[in-house]
């Protein structure tokens, strides 16, 4: 079973071209600018610094791998963030484009969502080409923590109508509260131990 203590950071890519082929099977957090990805990683792997945590939104624009012997944990570069520069832009759709394009050992993805936002455009793109290519993908729905009672159940309805075309598992996940954090291991123990 793997260890989620034994986690260790191995490296970043910067452009499309530095991208290695799949050595591991791989599995992936994806998600818009400021999602809370980086909080994620460092939470589901009990580590501080293992994803950096930026106050700065889009500044993750390098994919960084994560992982031990047997699987590879990637953390995609955040997408939406509009302050970044037309190059920049343009860098990370080659960079997730080659990404999802070279024929990697991809088994599972995370696709976070902000709970407290109605879905991006970009959001419901992303769960519709992961749909059309057949990747397996679980919605994490982050930030849970800063709605009330009341507020959380409005958004779980209107959940259900704005990805009723998605048929997949979600996770409520505070990085704050713990809450979620058992769900995700336990959705990654269950695709490692299929491998």
């Amino acid at each position: 079973m793997i260890n989620f203590n034994s986690i260790e950071y191995k490296y970043s890519y910067g452009t499309a071209a530095q991208l290695k082929d799949s050595e591991l099977p791989e599995i992936v957090f994806s998600g818009r600018s400021n999602v809370g990805k980086s909080s994620l990683i460092n939470k589901v792997f009990n580590r501080k610094n293992l994803a950096r945590v930026s106050s700065v939104p889009g500044k993750t624009i390098t994919i960084n791998y994560f992982g031990c012997d047997s699987v590879n944990f990637v953390d995609l570069p955040g997408y939406g963030y509009a302050k970044r520069s037309a190059s920049e832009i343009k860098r990370w759709g080659e960079m997730i484009e080659a990404f999802f394009a070279s024929e990697r050992d991809i088994v599972l993805v995370f696709q976070l969502i902000d709970f407290r936002r109605k879905a991006s455009g970009e959001d419901i793109q992303m769960l519709e080409y992961l749909t059309q290519k057949h990747i397996p993908f679980v919605i994490v729905f982050t930030k849970c923590d800063k709605l009330n009672k009341t507020q959380t159940l409005q958004r779980m309805e209107e959940i259900g109508e704005e990805l009723s075309n998605f048929d997949a598992d979600a996770i409520l996940f505070s990085a704050l509260s713990g809450q979620g954090v058992e769900e995700v291991k336990q959705k990654i123990i269950e695709v490692t131990e299929a491998l």
